[in-house]
Order: C-alpha cells, then structure tokens, then sequence
C-alpha cells in the first residue's frame, strides 16, 4: 500500500495510527497511537509543546480512546521524541532503563541552554539554530520523566491488544525500543527507521542498529511507522540496513587507509542515497565507525560533528544547489 506523506494522523487500520510531521528532517518526528477495548497507548511526544498539543488535540477529537491515554512509551531520548511529555504527564511513561539514564543526564535544559549559546559553538552553533532552534518553539518545556523502566523487553496491554517493547540501543542512542504489535502486524521504530533519511549514529555500535533490522526483518510485520519519514514496509528497513552495511564498509577500507575523518567522509560516495535528506549526519556515523575501530570508548564530542556537519552541509549545497542529500521539495535550502 502507498500511504501519503501528509502532516497529521494516519489510520492504519485496527485501532493503529501513525502521526507523520514532514519533511521528517531535523526534528520533524512521527508518533504512534494504539487503542483497544476504550484503552490507548501513545507511541512518542514531539520536540515541542505546540506541535504535541496540535497532535493530541487532533487524536482526541478523531479517537474517543485518547480523552486519556493510559501510557506513554517514548522510544529514546532525543527531544523530538519526549519533550512534550509534560502534556501527557497524568499517564504511565515507560522507557528502557538506559533512555532514562539518558534523559536524566540531558534533560531539555541542556539543549535549550545550547541554542542560547550557539555562538559560543561556532559553524556548529549556526547549523543547529537553522535545522532546529530557529524551526521550533521550546519555551515552555518542563523535563517530565519517565515513570516506569525496563531492561531487554516488556509486554504491555492495551485493551486485548498485546504492545511488545523491545530494547535494540545502544545504536542511535544509549537505548533505543521499538513497539511491536504481532497480531496487527504493525511496528514502530523511533529512531531505528529514519526512511528517506540519512540516519544519525550517536550511540553504536553501528552493528548494533543492523542487528535491529534484522530483527525487524524477521517478524511478521506489513507496515512500519519510522521515527522520521513516510510509512513504509520491510523494503525501507532492508534499504536503511543496506545504508548502514555500505557506510561501515567504506569506513573501514578509508580508516585501514590511515585516512582523517573528514578526508573519508568526502571520499566516500553517496550517490546512490542521492535523494535522502540530512547527508551531513554520515559525519556522525563515520566518526563513530572511526572510535569503534580504534577502541576509543569516549562520548562523541557533539560541537566538533555539528560544526563539521554544518560544513559538509554547505559544500554540498554550493555543488548542488540545495541541501545536502535532499530531495526535491526539501526546504533547508531556504531554512
């Protein structure tokens, strides 16, 4: 089936809704919503208090079950994903342990300090005002944490139906989940699917996020609700894993090479991906393929990657014309 790609709500069928935010580039996140037998269950909150208030305002009035949603499950612990929390705050929130950890250790302060003080970033410090704070609204926000953890996996009910929770991180973040509903066949992956997108490595191992794929390949499952970018199938995890294998293998041959980070990542082609959005991000995943091969277990130094990415971005832009590995109706190039 061919689902639209158009911002809103999105009935998949048998009480399963996705909630789709183009263009899916930084920060434009997707949510779920599960609902049986008078019970609901949300798949993730968005970057800001606006847009989750739009996204709860619109599932309310389009599904009864949603006047109050049982639980909250945030997928992992980037903003987009849990900073409007606060709105669903009457509601069990549920996250793997390492998310929780992670959420702790970042909470939405941490960020919003970083926009007030982008200059002190440099390139890095403008990128991240053009992709992300200049784009959302983050007054407001109040850290609401998590009130329930698990490790490995969790089954939750929703009404009769069964929401499988089934933690894959370390690999976009410190821990990730997917929520798995067998006898709908649906998924959604947070951050483990970024379709049409260049997916962004901050955690790893990048094996780590194929291991994922591989799982989801293995299940029983026709529609996939990505954590950015149009509903999909199993075709757009087998070509998000097909991305990641060939990033790592060209990686590896730069790397044994004794090449520098930014000498590999301009050497290696991405023609193929030509039409995803975000190019940039590889910066990240390269960088993080590079410490994995050295043994270097340091944090990721995240200003360095963003002044490096806002670079790429702007070399990219002056050979193309627009963003980097954007498609046609990408709107960075007059963001």
């Amino acid at each position: 089936m061919k689902w639209q790609y158009t911002k809103g709500l999105h009935d998949i069928g048998n009480g399963n809704y996705a909630w789709l935010l183009p263009d899916g580039t930084w920060g434009w996140s997707n949510a779920g919503l599960v609902v049986d037998s008078g019970e609901s269950l949300l798949v993730d909150t968005l970057f800001d208090l606006k847009l989750t208030r739009e996204m709860l305002h619109a599932m309310r009035n389009a599904v009864p079950e949603t006047m109050q949603i049982g639980q909250v499950v945030n997928t992992h612990a980037n903003g987009d994903h849990y900073f409007g929390n606060q709105l669903v705050a009457d509601s069990e929130i549920i996250v793997s342990k390492k998310c929780a950890e992670e959420m702790r250790e970042r909470p939405p302060e941490v960020l919003i300090d970083r926009f007030r003080n982008y200059k002190a970033m440099g390139d890095g410090g403008e990128f991240l005002m053009k992709t992300m704070g200049r784009v959302f609204d983050f007054r407001g926000i109040v850290y609401t944490p998590p009130t329930r953890t698990f490790e490995g996996s969790l089954d939750l009910k929703v009404g009769n139906k069964t929401v499988k929770l089934v933690e894959v991180g370390p690999a976009h973040t410190a821990g990730d989940v997917l929520a798995y509903i067998p006898e709908d066949k649906v998924v959604y992956t947070g951050d483990i699917l970024f379709n049409g997108g260049h997916p962004i490595v901050w955690a790893g191992p990048v094996d780590n996020w194929i291991r994922a794929c591989d799982l989801m390949l293995s299940w029983d499952v026709d529609v996939v609700v990505p954590g950015h970018g149009p509903i999909t199938d199993k075709s757009g995890v087998r070509k998000l894993k097909h991305y990641l294998e060939y990033v790592k293998a060209e990686a590896r041959k730069r790397y044994d090479a004794g090449m520098t980070l930014e000498d590999a990542v301009d050497d290696i082609s991405l023609r193929e991906f030509g039409d995803w959005t975000d190019a940039e991000r590889i910066y990240v995943t390269v960088n993080n393929l590079f410490k994995e091969f050295s043994g270097d277990t340091s944090p990721p130094d995240s200003v360095r990657l963003f002044g490096l990415m806002a670079r790429y971005e702007e070399r990219q832009r002056h050979l193309h014309g627009h963003h980097a590995g954007c498609g046609p109706h990408c709107g960075h190039a007059n963001a």
